[in-house]
């Protein structure tokens, strides 16, 4: 059960065509966001869709897929675990993102 601690699916289409860094210690990091969405009906009866941005981390030879097959709009499946990391931008302000690291990756649709 210890896998299940930290584990997220989604499925959803990329907002942007991916961003793929080649690091100088030989690694490649591609970073992309995904959209989800919930559509459900609100008290008046109509329709609502609810979209959520997730952002997302791929390393090594995941992020070789991204680069390789993934572009803005393509419908995808990931499976991952969720990180916080911090920082301070350039006025010293520390700030904070979470990201998923994915570790699995699916393609959908056509």
């Amino acid at each position: 059960m210890n896998t299940l601690r930290n584990k997220v699916q989604l499925i959803g289409n990329l907002g942007n065509d991916p961003e793929i860094v080649n690091l100088d210690s030989g690694k490649m990091l591609a970073k992309f966001s995904i959209a989800t969405n919930e559509s459900y009906k609100n008290a008046q009866g109509e329709k609502v869709t609810d979209t959520q941005w997730h952002n997302i981390v791929a390393w090594g030879k995941t992020a070789s897929l991204v680069e390789k097959y993934l572009q803005k709009g393509k419908e995808i499946a990931i499976e991952g675990k969720l990180t916080t990391r911090a920082w301070s931008d350039k006025d010293g302000i520390k700030r904070y993102t979470t990201e998923i690291v994915c570790n699995e990756l699916l393609m959908l649709g056509k």
